[in-house]
């Protein structure tokens, strides 16, 4: 199987985290941002992950993949866990702030989807239309830290166990920490030793990089 990906994009560290979950073996290639010809022709638009299968068909959409592939490789189904609310909630709530802090920043971590200067560019033109200018958000970025840290503040409360969110791995781990994770590249955000434990729990068991020693 082949995954289709670009570093920064949080639903492709979803795809990415299933395989390093259940120790499955994928090869990756990661994307340049402005490659748009390359997944249209694989799926008809421009989106990741894509999983390309082993029968050589495409499948889109995160969750999707994390479902084939949890139900179809390795012994046994393991995001077999209860979900939270709570937890989907302030997933939602941490999504009004996070692209504004992580955005203008994923284009300074060297990553391959921004390899060249036209992919930088395009990635900038068309978040900057959504979010406004990437120097715009730099400058708010004391108050957009000071927001997300409330809600990691109750985020805290929640987390059960450094290895799952809800204390057995669920649906909540692969979209929660997708979330976190792409908030290590802020260098002024602050993490509890608890957030922070399962950070680094679950990185190391997905095989899913953090972005701390990148942190701008």
């Amino acid at each position: 199987m082949k995954l289709y990906i670009y570093e920064h994009c949080p639903f492709c560290v979803r795809a990415r985290m299933i395989f390093g979950l259940k120790n499955i073996l994928v090869e990756k290639q990661v994307l340049l941002s402005d490659d748009f010809q390359s997944p249209e022709r694989m799926i008809g638009e421009k989106m990741v992950p894509i999983l390309q299968k082993d029968d050589g068909s495409y499948m889109p959409e995160s969750l999707d993949i994390v479902d084939y592939v949890d139900n179809n490789y390795g012994d046994k189904p393991i995001l077999t866990g209860p979900r939270s609310p709570d937890i989907t909630d302030l997933i939602k709530q941490l999504q009004q702030y996070d692209y504004k802090l992580v955005c203008p920043r994923y284009i300074k971590l060297g990553l391959a989807e921004f390899a060249t200067q036209s992919a930088i560019d395009s990635f900038v033109n068309s978040k900057s239309k959504k979010m406004g200018s990437f120097d715009e958000c730099l400058m708010q970025t004391d108050s957009l830290v000071s927001a997300v840290s409330a809600i990691l503040n109750k985020l805290e409360l929640l987390i059960v166990s450094p290895d799952a969110c809800n204390g057995q791995l669920s649906l909540d781990d692969i979209c929660l920490f997708p979330v976190l994770r792409n908030l290590t590249c802020v260098k002024s955000l602050t993490f509890s030793s608890k957030i922070k434990d399962y950070l680094q729990s679950m990185a190391k068991f997905s095989k899913v990089d953090l972005f701390f020693d990148k942190a701008i």
